[in-house]
């Protein structure tokens, strides 16, 4: 090995040391934050700087959580919320997909539908969810089409634009060689659309959280947005505090999956 050598590995392991360092040191900040967030909240509501009953404080969160856990009323409404944030977010990606792929077959068609996908998109889902709920009665098929609803518009717009940057002189190419649309769809514009469909994944995943959540609090006996509501509605803010903080734990749990997934994909195909 000669001295070039030694001195670019040395080089090489000290970018590599450069960067666990400053990962590990931005993991400890970010511990660092939500343990003071947490010392702060719990201090301050002994002290009575703020008034525990509407604020709650951590003991009193994670008495609750323990006592809902025990009866298992808490494990039901997890699993209830995650099933249908699950099931929202596969529909979503499969039928988003699906109306991408065939916007990009029809030009024609995608002009037609553009504006109405764009309006659609910009309206509040909430206000869909009376309609919901008229439609398909209250039950989980409502809050899934709920969860649905917030995502999938921005979907397909998002994919179908993803695969209009598709390289252009490619498909140009695979015509040119007696290939078909169907050809230029399999062989560049999906698999060149592939960080475009995983970022709108991430995002896809949190939306359908979103709607689930909101179908709930109008539609539902079960899950966590109706135990917030129910919470609030009696006055037992220690519940809905620990609903929204197992709200917030299940949306990193699900981004934090998505990510992963992502970077195995990308080093898989070498993205």
């Amino acid at each position: 090995m000669t001295g070039k050598t030694k001195k670019a590995l040395t080089r090489q392991e000290q970018f590599m040391l450069r960067h666990k360092r400053h990962h590990h040191q931005i993991t400890f900040f970010r511990a660092l934050l939500f343990v003071s967030f947490l010392a702060l909240w719990e201090i301050s509501a002994d002290l009575g700087w703020i008034d525990s009953f509407f604020f709650s404080s951590p003991s009193r969160v994670a008495v609750c959580f323990v006592t809902q856990i025990r009866t298992n009323s808490m494990l039901s409404h997890i699993g209830i919320t995650l099933l249908e944030t699950v099931a929202s977010f596969f529909l979503v990606l499969f039928f988003s997909l699906a109306a991408a792929t065939l916007l990009w077959r029809s030009p024609r068609l995608s002009e037609i539908l553009e504006p109405y996908l764009v309006v659609l998109n910009s309206l509040p889902k909430s206000a869909l969810a009376p309609l919901f709920i008229v439609w398909l009665g209250t039950g989980i098929k409502t809050i899934i089409v709920a969860g649905m609803s917030v995502a999938v518009f921005g979907s397909v717009i998002s994919l179908y634009t993803g695969f209009r940057q598709a390289d252009e002189e490619k498909i140009t190419l695979i015509y040119t060689l007696g290939g078909k649309k169907r050809d230029a769809f399999t062989k560049v514009v999906l698999p060149g659309s592939v960080p475009t469909i995983l970022s709108t994944a991430k995002v896809n995943i949190g939306l359908a959280l979103v709607g689930v959540i909101i179908g709930e609090f109008l539609a539902a006996r079960r899950g966590l947005g109706y135990l917030i509501i129910y919470g609030s509605q009696v006055f037992r803010l220690d519940m809905v505090i620990t609903g929204i903080i197992v709200l917030c734990v299940i949306a990193l749990l699900f981004y934090k999956t998505i990510q992963v997934l992502e970077h195995r994909i990308r080093i898989r195909f070498k993205m």
